[in-house]
């Protein structure tokens, strides 16, 4: 049996010595890429931090030990060492268990983690409980460098002060998040990590005292006031110092001796403790060091090849858009792009590559990238900013207060928009019509295929006030439809001219809805068909044309409460004294469950199969 076979809970690690830990962490590399190629997830974050994971673990009692990761992209070897292990072939799946911390799934889990730069935040609320109840355990956050760059991260560091117990938080430096680090927080890690002066001295101290006969080896092992006085010498003035932070390191993150010497004297420091530990994201796979971005978040593969084993027949909404945007920019060069650590996952490395001078990554910092996103366009640049819908949730007051009042002409991509598939509850792009559809001056749109996302993107840079394209991940609609009428503010398209029953679809929807109306005609029925083109402003023309028709259904892939469907409703109500039946498709009130996109669909009601048995009750009462 394998060592990893025999852990069933943080506490058999203990168990072993510091070279079976040594192989342990190999097993778990292995079972690692094994686990992903097949189920698809995040595999460079993962295999960055086994040597970290293993040593938390072993220094630490969880779960009377508090361990908190941010994000939870990298928490696949803490689930394998906490009971997880024979779970690992459902990560991501329907009914499987969570890619993040989830605390519904284990005792381990403290809090939800999957979006970044909350962690440090989450510790210090449960080191005031901790000190409110009268406890006494440890409190650890793992935050990776990438995290840093969130302005909740800076909030939280700021508030640490006055610590006087235990609160350690471990940053976990692998010069990556998914895209690129940037920024002045980045820069200074690199150089804490590789400064000449302080690796040289540590390095020429260690000789000297590894060369003293007999007693050498014993004060090399002793020196930790030497090599913290060097530390101090080069890193005295650091942030972390500043804002109170006991500072440690750098420290090699796959060292475990190292590793686990460092945690076990940080859990003795009173007061905030901050360890820097650098690690190599995709450490142990070939192919995931050498791309990391790649290999952050992926399909399943063949690990042999590192081939993607998805079989992909159109081209994704993602690189429409990134095609789009470059057209767009080469006839009009005041767009410039905007993105939050997401240049390669929202189509714009070919922007880049082109106009390096008008891309900004700003790191991950959503609401930054919109604040400045306005002001650039109130210097008369046209900023289309790149974000996926779950991450917009976090600049929702500088949408409305940056942009929207000031009615400014900035674009917003939103990708991974509706139903997202494998990453669960916290990524579902379910909530983008609903709170922006209210805001003043707001126009929000929805393709139904890859040639009208186009059409919108060049419409909106046209608009001259703010605009939202949502957009769903994968492959854009193979739907044969009729030639594309031009877009005109506020107007939706008929696909099919019925009488008494109509669908009015929102962008993705679209298809499905062409799906189902197919499955009415064969039952005799002749309905309407309208692609709606604009969840804001409503097309008020066609709901006048619905005057007489008796049932009225609306399609969305996104929360109903508040968003197009109710607008729709509302805009009946004032126009019909005699309401047609009607109905919303959409989300349900409650937070969607894990498994891919049409899975997803299915469960809230959304697939052809549902919806058609829907309607065809409704029509029959």
């Amino acid at each position: 049996m394998s060592f990893l076979d025999k852990i069933k809970s943080p506490g058999d690690l203990k168990k072993l010595n510091l070279v079976q830990l040594r192989a342990l962490c190999l097993e778990i590399r292995k079972s690692l890429v094994s686990s992903v190629s097949k189920t698809g997830g995040h595999l460079a974050s993962n295999l960055g931090v086994t040597e970290l994971t293993v040593a938390l673990h072993y220094c630490f009692n969880s779960p009377n030990d508090k361990l908190i990761w941010d994000v939870g992209h990298q928490v696949y070897v803490h689930k394998m060492l906490t009971g997880r292990l024979g779970q690992m072939s459902t990560i991501r799946q329907m009914g499987g268990i969570s890619g993040f911390s989830n605390p519904f799934e284990s005792e381990h889990d403290h809090f939800i983690s999957g979006h970044s730069s909350t962690a440090i935040a989450v510790g210090l609320g449960f080191c005031a409980a901790r000190e409110l109840k009268g406890e006494n355990h440890n409190i650890v956050s793992i935050v990776g460098d990438g995290a840093m760059t969130g302005g909740l991260s800076f909030e939280a560091l700021n508030n640490a002060h006055g610590l006087s117990k235990n609160f350690i938080v471990v940053l976990n430096d692998n010069e990556m998040s998914i895209s690129e680090n940037t920024g002045g927080l980045s820069k200074a890690l690199t150089s804490f990590r590789t400064a000449p002066s302080y690796l040289t001295a540590k390095a020429d101290i260690g000789k000297m005292l590894k060369s003293i006969p007999v007693i050498g080896d014993g004060m090399y092992d002793a020196a930790d006031r030497i090599k913290d006085s060097i530390k101090n010498l080069f890193l005295h003035g650091s942030l972390f110092e500043a804002l109170g932070f006991t500072y440690v390191g750098p420290v090699n993150g796959h060292n475990l001796k190292e590793l686990i010497a460092v945690l076990s004297k940080a859990k003795n420091i009173k007061g905030p403790v901050l360890i820097h530990v650098c690690t190599k994201k995709g450490k142990g796979y070939s192919k995931s060091e050498k791309n990391p971005d790649i290999y952050h978040g992926v399909e399943p593969f063949n690990i042999a090849t590192g081939q993607s084993l998805t079989i992909k027949k159109f081209e994704t909404y993602t690189n429409v858009f990134g095609k789009t945007i470059i057209d767009l920019a080469e006839k009009n060069d005041k767009i410039v792009a905007v993105t939050a650590a997401m240049q390669a996952n929202t189509g714009l490395n070919g922007f880049a590559e082109k106009f390096p001078k008008r891309i900004f990554d700003v790191g991950i910092a959503e609401s930054y990238a919109v604040t400045f996103a306005a002001s650039m366009a109130k210097e008369g640049f046209s900023p289309i900013i790149a974000l996926y819908s779950t991450f917009l949730q976090r600049a929702y007051d500088q949408i409305i207060h940056d942009v929207c009042i000031s009615n400014l002409p900035v674009v917003f991509a939103i990708d991974r928009s509706g139903a997202v598939g494998g990453d669960g509850q916290t990524h579902q792009g379910a909530f983008d019509i609903a709170f922006l559809t209210h805001i003043p001056n707001m126009t929000v749109m929805a393709p139904k295929n890859g040639q009208e996302l186009s059409e919108m993107l060049e419409f909106a840079v046209t608009l001259g006030s703010p605009v939202a394209i949502r957009y769903p991940k994968g492959e854009v609609s193979d739907v044969c439809y009729k030639l594309i009428s031009p877009i005109q503010l506020g107007k939706s398209e008929a696909i099919l001219s019925g009488k008494a029953i109509a669908l009015i679809a929102l962008g993705a929807m679209t298809d499905t809805a062409f799906e189902v109306c197919n499955m009415l005609l064969k039952e005799g029925l002749s309905p309407t068909l309208i692609n709606a083109r604009f969840a804001k402003p409503i097309d008020i023309e066609m709901i006048d044309e619905l005057n007489n028709y008796r049932n009225i259904f609306t399609l969305e892939d996104g929360a109903l409460n508040g968003a197009f469907g109710h607008a729709i409703l509302g805009e009946l109500s004032k126009k019909h004294e005699k309401m047609p039946e009607f109905y919303a498709f959409g989300f349900p009130d409650k937070f969607s469950p894990l498994g891919s996109r049409n899975e997803v669909l299915k469960s809230c009601g959304l697939d052809a199969e549902n919806i058609f048995n829907k309607i065809m009750d409704k029509v029959k009462s």
